[in-house]
């Protein structure tokens, strides 16, 4: 049997994302809410979404930005970006960031229903280059030019993380939470411990360990492109 389809909404009205992620559950897909794009690298996850529902105007990072690093991370997500802006000038550069679809505000929930139902044919069989870095979500493995290498769920959740993320950065905080979601302890000996693995892996498949890269004072960046496949 299939797996269902994860969604992820990101919309700041706490209102229409908690109907939206409801209605979207009783019609059978795995859906999560977040209020801003922010919080989509902050919430650890055991599995990429395959469709992202995204208001064009969050606080902070808006949809636009967020839809063209979704898309450079995950080539074939389904991207759906929401907004009241109906202007033609709004809606090309939305599909020049990544976005597959553009619905204006407010959207009728069958019309989204018919939308991730059509996105959802092409989100799961993917093709990528021979020498590219890929991570296989199902199957938690880590694929590169010189061999491959299995990931805990932990690692998989950060690696998943920072390949979305803004600048493929996170914060220390964020990559001691998806490594290990449960431990709010995690000492900065262990934590270095974590990443040291993670580095060995990245050498097993043929790439410099040091692409994940320390950043004095802040955190770690992952310094090579990541496709995530599902």
């Amino acid at each position: 049997m299939t797996a269902p389809l994860t969604v992820m909404v990101v919309e700041d009205h706490d209102d229409l994302r908690e109907a939206t992620v409801h209605f979207l559950q009783q019609n059978g897909y795995h859906a999560i809410g977040v209020p801003c794009a922010e919080d989509v690298d902050d919430t650890p996850m055991n599995a990429v979404p395959d469709l992202y529902v995204l208001d064009l105007g969050l606080p902070g990072e808006d949809g636009l930005s967020l839809a063209k690093r979704l898309r450079a991370a995950h080539p074939l997500a389904g991207i759906v970006i929401t907004t009241a802006r109906t202007q033609l000038s709004d809606r090309l550069i939305g599909y020049a960031v990544g976005a597959d679809i553009y619905l204006p505000k407010p959207v009728d929930p069958q019309e989204l229903l018919a939308t991730l139902a059509a996105l959802s044919k092409r989100v799961r069989p993917q093709v990528v280059a021979a020498d590219a870095l890929t991570l296989n979500d199902q199957q938690g493995m880590l694929s590169g030019p010189g061999g491959e290498s299995r990931l805990s769920e932990g690692e998989k959740r950060l690696l998943v993380a920072l390949a979305i993320a803004k600048d493929q950065a996170l914060e220390r905080w964020q990559v001691a939470l998806h490594l290990s979601p449960d431990n709010e302890d995690m000492t900065a000996d262990n934590l270095q411990n974590r990443i040291s693995v993670v580095r060995k892996k990245l050498l097993a498949c043929g790439v410099d360990g040091q692409m994940l890269k320390a950043v004095r004072g802040s955190g770690y960046r992952l310094c090579i492109p990541l496709v995530v496949v599902t």
